[in-house]
């Protein structure tokens, strides 16, 4: 869980919008597609590593995961959730 300070610090890099966690079932879903190895991120790679949490951009269409406990606030590391329709 990040604190909520941070939290209400925190904004898409891209757009500016503010950021919510992610639920748990959510995080449960991203994990399996990485296990599957069907989950690209923005830089259209594979991602290869489970992720701890995620932050949602306000529109729902982008999560910033959270790995080790640090938000990996980086355009090109954000996990596009349309992969999970």
């Amino acid at each position: 869980m990040i604190d909520k300070q941070l939290l209400e610090l925190l904004v898409c890099p891209e757009n500016h919008t503010p950021l919510h966690e992610a639920e748990p079932a959510l995080v449960e879903r991203i994990n399996q597609a990485i296990r599957e190895g069907r989950l690209k991120n923005r830089a259209g790679r594979n991602v290869e590593h489970a992720i701890q949490g995620g932050l949602i951009r306000q529109d729902g269409t982008l999560l910033y995961p959270i790995i080790d406990d640090i938000p990996v606030m980086l355009i090109e590391e954000a996990i596009p959730l349309e992969q999970l329709s």
